[in-house]
């Protein structure tokens, strides 16, 4: 086998467990197949998802199976990966309601013709008590306690229920029932997909190859993405909105971001990198890798128009014509700016107001405002801006 495969596979991946074992799978000739789980926790996928998903999508290029695993039974339990605290699991209606759009969005990357849509439920929902402890007693407590977070609640005495080690044996039993030859997880699911291995091995398959992918920092920089963290980007958000996200990426976070979503060739994209070394402006090379994620989720036309729309709105100093107005009662004394920053939405505190305000980012009406002390008094109506993304339209009453 020729190490073009492989090398597709490699690209953007932090571990493969054991490669040998995948070299040799590929040699088979035969079409592999490959599960990647995602429990419905959230009814919307995020770029940070499609991490994940890309490498199914590279698999399939490679006349692959995709497994795609709806872990709608394992929602039930709670993943307690990285959690310091016992996860409260999601109700049946929940997780049904949040699994419903999740088709609809995975296609816009995956081939349906190559694509395994499961659900977990089909076959652990019948699984009878006595199978579940037969399943339990192929793992030990001492080798559970061996995964960090486990370990990390048990030495500061930290409660961890029963029910959160069935976790990791459940989803490698799920490697069982569906025979998968290989299985991708972030980073922080190595030890769940090694459990798959070693479950595989006992009851008489061969073990999966784990793929382990790096976990996508959000818009930050810094911590990963996360709706709950507000520093994420929905691959179901309007075009317009995904474009100004990606655009607002610093220029070093926009390389991990093309090398783990885009797909554009790596002679491509190391040639870019040669570019900018060389003097060229990165941010062409943001305007291309944008173009690309929101023509991938909405079209050509879209991928245009928001390009369009961005360069009215942001580099020539545009206002939308549609932008909502918000009508905002001020109090007794007036508005302080900070809080009238975070009553209009674009800070989550009025902390990160003042910070905003010290580091010069805030506009009123075009004119930048650093004066932490404003007050504005009720009759006005004014444009508020901060940094070239963030813009309300806000009435004082």
């Amino acid at each position: 086998m020729s190490d073009g495969p492989l090398a597709l596979i490699r690209r953007g991946v932090e571990e493969i467990l054991l490669e040998d074992e995948l070299k040799k799978k590929l040699e088979e000739e035969r079409p592999l197949r490959i599960k990647a789980g995602f429990d419905p926790t959230a009814p919307d996928l995020h770029l940070g998802h499609t991490v994940l998903l890309n490498k199914l999508r590279q698999f399939q290029e490679l006349g692959h199976e995709a497994l795609f695993l709806v872990g709608d039974f394992t929602a039930m339990i709670g993943d307690p990966t990285g959690k310091n605290a016992t996860r409260k699991p999601l109700t049946r209606d929940e997780v049904i309601e949040n699994a419903k759009t999740y088709e609809e969005q995975i296609f816009k990357i995956l081939n349906p013709e190559k694509t395994l849509v499961l659900f977990n439920s089909s076959w652990l929902n019948g699984l009878s008590p006595t199978e579940l402890i037969q399943l339990a007693a192929k793992y030990t407590v001492a080798r559970m306690l061996e995964r960090d977070d486990f370990s990390d609640r048990h030495r500061r005495g930290q409660p961890i229920a029963i029910h959160e080690f069935l976790y990791p044996l459940i989803q490698g039993y799920d490697s069982v029932v569906m025979k998968a030859d290989a299985e991708l997880g972030g980073t922080d699911q190595k030890f769940n997909l090694l459990v798959g291995r070693q479950l595989q091995a006992s009851y008489g398959q061969q073990p999966q190859v784990a793929i382990t992918l790096p976990i996508l920092e959000g818009l930050d920089g810094v911590l990963k993405m996360s709706k709950s963290l507000g520093n994420y980007i929905g691959i179901a958000e309007p075009p317009d909105e995904m474009f100004g996200k990606l655009m607002s990426i610093s220029d070093e976070l926009m390389w991990r971001y093309i090398e783990l979503l885009s797909f554009t060739s790596l002679e491509a994209v190391t040639k870019w990198r040669k570019e900018c070394a060389a003097g060229a402006n990165p941010r062409d090379y943001k305007v291309r890798f944008a173009q690309e994620i929101v023509e991938r989720f909405h079209g050509r036309s879209a991928a245009s128009s928001a390009l369009e729309n961005f360069e009215a709105r942001f580099k020539f100093g545009a206002i939308p014509d549609d932008l909502e107005v918000l009508q905002l009662t001020a109090p007794q004394n007036g508005y302080a700016i900070a809080n009238l920053l975070k009553d209009a939405g674009l800070t989550a505190s009025t902390s990160e107001s003042n910070r905003m305000l010290e580091q010069g980012a805030v506009r009123i009406d075009g004119e930048r405002v650093r004066d932490q002390k404003l007050i504005l008094r009720p009759g006005g109506a004014h444009v508020l801006q901060i940094g070239k993304r963030k813009i309300a339209k806000v009435n004082i009453v």
